[in-house]
């Protein structure tokens, strides 16, 4: 039987794949804390500088969470509780992982799998590809941290629309709200995709986690109340990193830098 996740690394990007084409790359709940484990073996691998989470085929990236086993996991609210938990878990390592994430989506992004993609900083679609959380259908809400970050992507109103309609939207119409950064057509969307994780690769990994740390701070405390000595110190840090000496070195002598992430 062929696992249902798979990561692969080569050179400096990782590329986790929902392999379930059969079931339209549905997610389970053993998927959800397998997908938080991997999340943290490619935080923790230096090798790694890009993360690209796609689906098997051009059917699905992933069409949300397998409704098959909600006799299992999900039908009542205690079972329910432990269900959210690995999901938020997985949710909350995509955005914690340290490194840009990029979504490669083809055919259905769909409940969980769209709530997943809000997690990632990058969300480049195929024109076959098809977008929504209609989970009004099954009768189930969206929880609060899954909400939060699609009304900080999309915003109120278009939230507001997308959910009570359990609304499938197209590519164009999720690039017109800003749900995805890119529509390219399905013959070209994973050449497109891996270009771009290979030039954001080529570039300083310190700063890549440095800006999804800010951005993170700033999300949440806009104000930037409160600052611990450690988050004030977070702008500068990298200028005591070899990367940064290499940077500017580099430009000076008009030659490409060789950045080392340290």
């Amino acid at each position: 039987m062929a696992e249902p996740l798979l990561l692969q690394i080569e050179g400096p990007i990782a590329t986790i794949t929902f392999n379930r084409p059969e079931r339209r790359n549905a997610i389970t709940f053993d998927m959800w804390n397998h997908l938080q484990r991997l999340f943290v073996d490619v935080k923790e691998n230096p090798q790694v500088r890009v993360v690209v989470l796609r689906g098997a085929g051009q059917e699905a990236f992933a069409a949300g969470a397998d409704i098959g086993e909600f006799e299992t996991y999900r039908n009542n609210a205690a079972k329910a509780t432990l269900y959210n938990a690995a999901f938020d878990a997985a949710m909350d390592m995509a955005e914690a992982v340290g490194k840009p994430t990029i979504c490669l989506i083809m055919g259905a992004c769909v409940g969980g799998g769209c709530e997943l993609s809000t997690a990632c900083d990058l969300r480049i679609a195929a024109d076959n590809a098809r977008f929504g959380v209609p989970i009004a259908r099954l009768g189930l809400p969206v929880g609060f941290r899954e909400m939060r970050r699609m009304v900080r992507l999309i915003g109120h109103a278009k939230i507001m629309k997308l959910l009570p309609t359990a609304e499938i939207i197209p590519a164009s119409e999720a690039l017109r709200i800003g749900l995805v950064n890119h529509v390219v057509p399905l013959d070209q969307v994973a050449d497109f995709a891996y270009t771009m994780a290979r030039k954001i690769a080529a570039l300083a990994p310190v700063v890549h986690r440095v800006h999804k740390e800010i951005v993170q701070t700033v999300l949440e405390n806009p104000a930037l109340a409160g600052l611990t000595p450690a988050q004030q110190a977070l702008a500068v840090s990298p200028f005591d990193t070899e990367d940064f000496q290499e940077g500017w070195r580099a430009f000076l002598e008009k030659r490409p830098p060789q950045f080392r992430g340290y």
